[in-house]
């Protein structure tokens, strides 16, 4: 089996971010966005997923973090593209619950080659420390738009908006990886391509 790796760049006037991972890793990973809480949740996709990843990222943080979360999921949903290249033998589908103490999060995805997000979470609160929790949706719309899957993300219950954030991520990086796991010998697809 070909190496299912992959590295982006990514430079603006907002933001210089490098991403590589490896899908058939052991979810080790080496992240620093400059956002603590993001480099929290990103450790959870990639020990989740079973996926090694390495996160480099300056952003314009004098601004808000909006920017750099933004090109971050922009830059790894590009990695996830490449490193699976024309999708065969995958499994193509994913879906994963995973409890947080008081929050359940439920992760659908779909590696379709046809970019959308469902972003179905109500929160408490508006950040997490300092972490806007609008930039969770942010990441996800970008990481499904520049991956070009389907996600569909609903939280039906939780009080502690961290516990919310902190399952969503956990169940995306689970759902990836029943998604990209080898189990046949063509393209998941009637129509023979992804």
């Amino acid at each position: 089996m070909a190496e299912r790796t992959a590295k982006t760049e990514r430079k603006t006037k907002e933001t210089d971010i490098s991403v590589e991972i490896n899908l058939d890793g052991e979810g080790r990973y080496d992240i620093d966005s400059g956002i603590g809480f993001l480099d929290h949740m990103l450790t959870h996709i990639s020990k989740h997923g079973k996926i090694d990843m390495t996160v480099k990222a300056t952003g314009d943080l004098e601004v808000d973090a909006h920017h750099t979360v933004e090109d971050v999921g922009i830059c790894i949903g590009t990695c996830l593209a490449k490193a699976l290249g024309e999708k065969k033998d995958i499994a193509r589908y994913g879906n994963r619950s995973v409890p947080m103490e008081d929050a359940m999060a439920n992760i659908a995805l779909d590696l379709s080659g046809r970019a959308y997000c469902v972003y179905e979470v109500n929160y408490r609160t508006e950040k997490i420390g300092d972490f806007d929790v609008e930039c969770v949706e942010e990441f996800m719309r970008s990481f499904s738009s520049a991956g070009k899957l389907n996600l569909h993300i609903n939280v039906p219950y939780g009080s502690n908006s961290h516990h919310i954030a902190e399952a969503i991520f956990k169940a995306v990086g689970q759902a990836i990886a029943a998604a990209v796991k080898i189990v046949g010998t063509d393209i998941p697809s009637t129509k023979g391509t992804l």
